[in-house]
Protein backbone atom coordinates (compact mmCIF):
# COMPACT_ATOMS: atom_id res chain seq x y z
CA UNK A 1 0.00 0.00 0.00
CA UNK A 2 2.76 2.37 0.74
CA UNK A 3 4.17 1.73 -2.42
CA UNK A 4 1.20 2.15 -4.06
CA UNK A 5 0.78 5.10 -2.48
CA UNK A 6 3.82 6.90 -2.66
CA UNK A 7 3.68 6.28 -6.90
CA UNK A 8 0.33 8.07 -6.87
CA UNK A 9 1.91 10.95 -4.77
CA UNK A 10 4.32 11.33 -7.27
CA UNK A 11 2.74 11.22 -10.40
CA UNK A 12 1.68 15.05 -10.54
CA UNK A 13 3.36 16.66 -7.84
CA UNK A 14 5.38 19.68 -8.90
CA UNK A 15 8.55 18.87 -6.21
CA UNK A 16 8.72 15.39 -7.63
CA UNK A 17 12.18 14.51 -9.09
CA UNK A 18 12.75 11.89 -12.02
CA UNK A 19 13.83 9.78 -9.47
CA UNK A 20 11.50 10.19 -7.01
CA UNK A 21 9.27 8.63 -9.28
CA UNK A 22 11.39 5.70 -10.77
CA UNK A 23 11.75 4.89 -6.74
CA UNK A 24 7.99 4.59 -5.82
CA UNK A 25 7.61 2.56 -8.90
CA UNK A 26 10.79 0.36 -8.15
CA UNK A 27 9.31 -0.20 -4.75
CA UNK A 28 5.63 -0.56 -6.12
CA UNK A 29 7.11 -3.59 -8.65
CA UNK A 30 9.26 -4.79 -5.42
CA UNK A 31 5.85 -5.01 -3.36
CA UNK A 32 3.84 -6.94 -6.22
CA UNK A 33 7.17 -8.98 -6.52
CA UNK A 34 6.96 -10.16 -2.89
CA UNK A 35 3.08 -10.77 -3.35
CA UNK A 36 3.15 -12.89 -6.30
CA UNK A 37 6.61 -14.26 -7.49
CA UNK A 38 7.66 -15.34 -3.42
CA UNK A 39 4.81 -17.69 -2.83
CA UNK A 40 4.70 -18.70 -6.62
CA UNK A 41 8.65 -20.31 -6.10
CA UNK A 42 7.81 -21.65 -2.53
CA UNK A 43 5.16 -23.15 -3.71
CA UNK A 44 6.75 -24.36 -7.65
CA UNK A 45 9.57 -25.86 -5.82
CA UNK A 46 8.19 -27.67 -2.72
CA UNK A 47 5.74 -29.12 -5.02
CA UNK A 48 8.11 -30.66 -7.42
CA UNK A 49 10.44 -31.27 -4.52
CA UNK A 50 7.50 -33.26 -2.91
CA UNK A 51 6.82 -35.22 -6.16
CA UNK A 52 9.95 -36.19 -6.53
CA UNK A 53 10.61 -37.27 -2.79
CA UNK A 54 6.99 -39.52 -3.04
CA UNK A 55 8.33 -41.48 -6.06
CA UNK A 56 11.62 -42.29 -4.00
CA UNK A 57 9.39 -43.05 -1.16
CA UNK A 58 7.42 -45.41 -3.26
CA UNK A 59 10.72 -46.91 -5.04
CA UNK A 60 11.94 -47.80 -1.55
CA UNK A 61 8.77 -49.09 -0.27
CA UNK A 62 9.07 -51.26 -3.17
CA UNK A 63 12.47 -52.27 -2.87
CA UNK A 64 12.65 -52.87 0.62
CA UNK A 65 11.12 -55.74 2.43
CA UNK A 66 10.46 -56.00 6.42
CA UNK A 67 12.38 -59.01 7.57
CA UNK A 68 12.09 -61.10 11.24
CA UNK A 69 16.05 -62.08 11.65
CA UNK A 70 16.99 -64.47 15.13
CA UNK A 71 20.21 -63.52 16.54
CA UNK A 72 22.67 -65.88 16.34
CA UNK A 73 26.26 -64.61 18.95
CA UNK A 74 27.12 -60.69 19.53
CA UNK A 75 29.62 -59.93 17.17
CA UNK A 76 32.82 -59.63 18.22
CA UNK A 77 33.64 -55.45 19.12
CA UNK A 78 36.19 -53.24 17.51
CA UNK A 79 39.33 -53.23 18.53
CA UNK A 80 41.63 -50.20 18.97
CA UNK A 81 38.99 -47.67 19.34
CA UNK A 82 38.04 -45.62 22.45
CA UNK A 83 34.36 -45.97 22.09
CA UNK A 84 33.48 -42.32 24.32
CA UNK A 85 31.90 -39.30 23.70
CA UNK A 86 29.08 -39.46 21.13
CA UNK A 87 29.72 -43.32 20.60
CA UNK A 88 28.94 -44.54 24.34
CA UNK A 89 25.64 -42.90 23.77
CA UNK A 90 25.06 -45.00 20.79
CA UNK A 91 26.23 -48.07 22.25
CA UNK A 92 24.35 -47.94 25.02
CA UNK A 93 21.10 -48.33 22.52
CA UNK A 94 22.59 -50.02 19.71
CA UNK A 95 24.58 -53.35 19.84
CA UNK A 96 26.18 -55.31 16.75
CA UNK A 97 24.98 -59.47 16.86
CA UNK A 98 25.11 -62.30 14.10
CA UNK A 99 22.03 -62.92 13.25
CA UNK A 100 20.12 -65.27 10.96
CA UNK A 101 17.33 -64.76 8.70
CA UNK A 102 15.45 -65.68 5.19
CA UNK A 103 16.20 -63.68 1.87
CA UNK A 104 12.90 -62.80 -0.27
CA UNK A 105 13.69 -65.60 -2.35
CA UNK A 106 14.03 -68.10 0.32
CA UNK A 107 17.56 -68.15 0.64
CA UNK A 108 18.19 -68.38 4.60
CA UNK A 109 21.49 -65.81 5.53
CA UNK A 110 23.84 -64.98 7.80
CA UNK A 111 25.71 -61.61 8.68
CA UNK A 112 26.12 -58.37 11.60
CA UNK A 113 23.32 -56.22 11.64
CA UNK A 114 22.52 -54.07 14.36
CA UNK A 115 20.12 -54.43 16.63
CA UNK A 116 18.55 -52.97 20.25
CA UNK A 117 20.41 -54.15 23.26
CA UNK A 118 17.53 -55.59 24.66
CA UNK A 119 17.24 -58.09 21.24
CA UNK A 120 20.64 -59.06 21.28
CA UNK A 121 20.77 -62.35 23.15
CA UNK A 122 21.05 -65.37 21.37
CA UNK A 123 17.69 -66.85 20.23
CA UNK A 124 15.95 -63.17 20.67
CA UNK A 125 14.42 -61.94 17.25
CA UNK A 126 13.92 -58.53 15.88
CA UNK A 127 12.61 -56.73 13.11
CA UNK A 128 14.66 -54.81 10.20
CA UNK A 129 15.11 -54.27 6.45
CA UNK A 130 16.34 -55.66 3.86
CA UNK A 131 16.48 -55.32 -0.06
CA UNK A 132 15.01 -57.60 -2.73
CA UNK A 133 18.28 -59.82 -2.51
CA UNK A 134 18.13 -59.96 1.52
CA UNK A 135 20.61 -57.31 1.63
CA UNK A 136 20.59 -55.38 5.06
CA UNK A 137 19.19 -51.72 4.82
CA UNK A 138 17.88 -49.01 5.96
CA UNK A 139 13.78 -48.14 6.19
CA UNK A 140 12.26 -46.44 3.46
CA UNK A 141 11.73 -42.96 4.19
CA UNK A 142 8.48 -42.32 5.47
CA UNK A 143 5.89 -40.34 3.53
CA UNK A 144 5.69 -37.44 6.56
CA UNK A 145 8.80 -37.43 6.58
CA UNK A 146 9.18 -36.60 2.52
CA UNK A 147 6.41 -33.80 2.63
CA UNK A 148 8.32 -32.23 5.57
CA UNK A 149 11.52 -31.99 3.50
CA UNK A 150 9.38 -30.57 0.57
CA UNK A 151 8.02 -28.29 2.63
CA UNK A 152 11.23 -26.89 4.34
CA UNK A 153 12.72 -26.68 0.40
CA UNK A 154 9.67 -24.48 -0.47
CA UNK A 155 10.07 -22.39 2.51
CA UNK A 156 13.78 -21.84 1.83
CA UNK A 157 12.78 -21.25 -2.01
CA UNK A 158 10.28 -18.51 -0.61
CA UNK A 159 12.70 -17.32 1.86
CA UNK A 160 15.52 -16.70 -1.19
CA UNK A 161 13.23 -14.95 -3.68
CA UNK A 162 11.72 -12.58 -1.34
CA UNK A 163 16.03 -11.84 -0.07
CA UNK A 164 16.70 -11.30 -3.72
CA UNK A 165 14.08 -9.09 -4.70
CA UNK A 166 14.34 -6.81 -1.31
CA UNK A 167 18.25 -7.07 -2.54
CA UNK A 168 17.51 -5.97 -5.86
CA UNK A 169 15.19 -3.09 -4.70
CA UNK A 170 18.14 -1.80 -2.13
CA UNK A 171 20.75 -1.65 -5.10
CA UNK A 172 18.36 0.11 -7.19
CA UNK A 173 17.37 2.75 -4.86
CA UNK A 174 21.33 2.87 -4.15
CA UNK A 175 21.96 3.89 -7.42
CA UNK A 176 19.27 6.47 -7.43
CA UNK A 177 20.63 8.51 -4.10
CA UNK A 178 23.70 8.11 -5.90
CA UNK A 179 22.13 9.72 -8.81
CA UNK A 180 20.67 12.56 -6.98
CA UNK A 181 23.68 13.76 -4.98
CA UNK A 182 25.34 13.93 -7.89
CA UNK A 183 23.14 16.30 -9.79
CA UNK A 184 23.31 18.25 -6.57
CA UNK A 185 27.09 18.05 -6.52
CA UNK A 186 26.83 19.92 -10.11
CA UNK A 187 23.76 21.78 -9.11
CA UNK A 188 25.63 23.35 -6.17
CA UNK A 189 29.23 23.20 -8.84
CA UNK A 190 26.76 26.18 -11.22
CA UNK A 191 25.86 28.28 -8.14
CA UNK A 192 28.41 28.23 -5.53
CA UNK A 193 30.50 30.55 -7.45
CA UNK A 194 27.93 33.01 -6.68
CA UNK A 195 26.69 32.46 -3.59
CA UNK A 196 26.33 35.08 -0.98
CA UNK A 197 27.24 38.02 -3.38
CA UNK A 198 25.20 41.15 -3.08
CA UNK A 199 25.13 41.63 -6.80
CA UNK A 200 24.01 37.75 -7.36
CA UNK A 201 21.07 37.78 -10.36
CA UNK A 202 21.55 41.40 -11.67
Amino acid sequence: MRAATGVWRWRRNPLRRSTDLIEAWVAFAAAALLCVAVPLAGWTVGSSTNGSLQRAVRVQQEQRLPTTARVVRAADEPTGGDRTGADTGEAGLRRSVVARWTSPDGTARTGTVTTARGHSAPGDTFSFWTDRDGRPTSPPMPAGTARAHAAIAGLMAALLTGLLVETVRRLAVRRLVLRRYARLDRAWASAGPDWGRADTGS
